[in-house]
């Protein structure tokens, strides 16, 4: 079997390109289930912002469930435990989903890690719900870093994840 220079063998998940008649690259590709291609090192990447993205939404929630059991109650109280129970949530889904579901997934990460901080921010400036907030009051200066680091994590996260080409599968 004769292979002119620049002709693709494809075997499943290998690649082979020779370039010239001397040199060979050989890239990996892993498939996912919605027919999507990653070279190994995307993959991991990827892999890896999921993580931090899920840490980073436990923390979130943790810190709202922490308040919540060491006195914050009435509306607030309500409003700490829903942002608890979304962050658990979400860190689930960050770990479980594919496909579709995934990117869905990191962009709801991202909007609830915004919504979250920025109202954080508005409480602390001008009041929200005719709550106002000091700087002084228990892990407000923490969850303002967590907060803002998981802004940068999941918009990283929903980059990677948002840019994951789309395969035509056949029929």
């Amino acid at each position: 079997m004769r292979v002119a220079a620049g002709v693709v063998a494809r075997l499943n998940s290998f690649r082979c390109t020779l370039v010239s008649p001397i040199k060979v690259s050989v890239r990996w590709s892993l498939k996912s289930e919605a027919g999507m291609h990653m070279t190994d090192s995307s993959q991991g990447v990827l892999r890896v912002m999921r993580i931090l993205s899920a840490i980073v939404l436990l923390a979130i929630g943790g810190i709202h469930l922490y308040l919540v059991f060491n006195g914050v109650g009435g509306l607030l109280g309500v409003l700490f435990v829903l942002n608890g129970i979304a962050g658990i949530v979400l860190a689930i889904g960050m770990l479980v989903l594919h496909g579709r579901l995934l990117k869905l997934a990191t962009v709801l990460s991202l909007l609830f890690t915004i919504a979250s901080l920025l109202a954080l921010l508005l409480a602390l400036t001008v009041g929200l719900f005719g709550i106002t907030e000091t700087w002084s009051f228990t892990l407000v200066p923490q969850t303002v870093v967590v907060d803002a680091i998981g802004v940068v994590v999941l918009a990283i996260t929903s980059v990677l994840a948002l840019r994951t080409p789309r395969t035509v599968q056949a029929a």
